[in-house]
C-alpha cells in the first residue's frame, strides 16, 4: 500500500490533478490492492490479465479506465526504479464506442435561462447559469471563482484550470449584466453580514458546492420543462457546440475550454457534423 500512497501523493503534489481525478485513481488502485494484497509489485502480465477478466461486470469504459490507471501506476514504479519492467505494458483496452456529448439546443438554452427573478437566489442562479453558458467553464472552475479572478469592466475571467493552468476567458454582455446585478444588489444580502472572497454564495453563507450547484441546475431544468439529463458539463458542451456551429475556430474553442490537446476539442466537430446530417435528412424531400 506504501507504493500506492506514494503514487497518489505524486498525482496530488507533482501532477496537481484535481481531487476528483485523484480519488478516481485511488479507488481503482485500492481495488487492485485488494485483489493482489502485498504482491502488488510482484504481479506479472498474466496476473493482471486475470484481474482485468475479473472486472467483467463493469462496462467497457470503466474497464478501460482501470487499465489506464494500472498502466500509469506501474509506469511510475518503473520510472522511480521500484520495479524493473511494467507488467501492464501490453494489456489492451477494450474498444469504446465513440459517444458524442449531450448538448442543449438554442431554444432549450433560452428556456433554461428564462428564470423568473424574484429573490436574491434567483439572481444568483441566473448569473451562474449565464456565466457558465457564456464561458464553458467546468463546474469546479465556476464554484472556485473569487473576486480577484474577475475583470468586470472588460468582461474577462482569469480561470485556474486542470493542472493549475491559467487561461483568460471572455464573457458576453448578458452574463456581464446579470453578474453585475448579482454582485451590486444581491450577493451581500445572501451573505447577510458575513465575508467571503468567493463569488457565488450558498444559502448557508458559504461558497456554492458542486453538489449544491447540481441541485440548482436540476431544479431549473425541471422548471424549464427540458427532458434531457442536464449537468453543468452539458452547458460546457452546449457552449462549445454552438460556437463551432456558428463559425468559431476550433483552436479558439480549445483555448477557451482549457483543453491541452486539440483532439479533445475535435469531438465537437463530430457533434456539429451529426446535426448537419440530421437536419439534411429531416429537410430533404428524397431522404425519407
Amino acid at each position: 500500500m506504501d507504493y500506492i500512497n506514494k503514487y497518489i501523493d505524486y498525482l496530488k503534489y507533482e501532477r496537481k490533478l484535481s481531487n476528483n481525478t485523484v480519488m478516481s485513481y485511488s479507488n481503482d488502485l485500492n481495488d487492485l490492492y485488494l485483489f493482489f494484497n502485498e504482491d502488488i509489485i510482484k504481479v506479472t502480465y498474466k496476473d493482471l490479465v486475470k484481474y482485468i477478466n475479473s472486472l467483467s461486470n463493469l462496462n467497457a469504459r470503466s474497464i478501460a479506465h482501470h487499465i489506464s490507471v494500472i498502466n500509469s501506476f506501474y509506469t511510475y514504479l518503473v520510472n522511480n526504479e521500484y520495479i524493473k519492467d511494467n507488467p501492464s505494458e501490453n494489456i489492451k483496452s477494450p474498444k469504446l464506442a465513440k459517444k458524442l456529448p449531450t448538448y442543449l439546443t438554442i431554444d432549450e438554452i433560452n428556456k433554461l435561462l428564462d428564470i423568473q427573478l424574484l429573490t436574491p437566489y434567483d439572481y444568483r442562479n441566473k448569473a451562474m447559469l449565464e456565466l457558465l453558458y457564456a464561458t464553458g467553464l467546468r463546474i469546479s472552475e465556476l464554484i472556485s471563482l473569487e473576486f480577484s479572478n474577475i475583470d468586470i469592466d472588460n468582461s474577462i475571467l482569469r480561470v485556474i484550470g486542470k493542472g493549475s493552468k491559467e487561461r483568460l476567458v471572455p464573457f458576453n454582455d448578458s452574463a456581464s449584466k446579470y453578474l453585475k446585478l448579482y454582485i451590486d444588489y444581491y450577493r451581500d444580502e445572501i451573505l447577510n453580514g458575513k465575508y467571503s472572497d468567493y463569488l457565488f454564495i450558498s444559502n448557508a453563507k458559504k461558497p456554492i458546492t458542486r453538489q449544491g450547484f447540481f441541485k440548482i441546475i436540476k431544479a431549473e431544468v425541471n422548471r424549464a420543462g427540458i427532458k434531457k439529463d442536464v449537468s453543468p458539463h452539458v452547458l460546457r458542451h452546449s457552449f462549445a457546440t454552438h460556437l463551432l456551429a456558428n463559425g468559431a475556430d476550433i483552436r479558439v474553442i480549445q483555448e477557451l475550454l482549457g483543453h491541452s490537446n486539440i483532439v479533445t476539442t475535435e469531438i465537437y466537430t463530430h457533434v456539429v457534423n451529426e446535426k448537419v446530417k440530421k437536419d439534411y435528412e429531416d429537410a430533404h424531400l428524397r431522404s425519407k
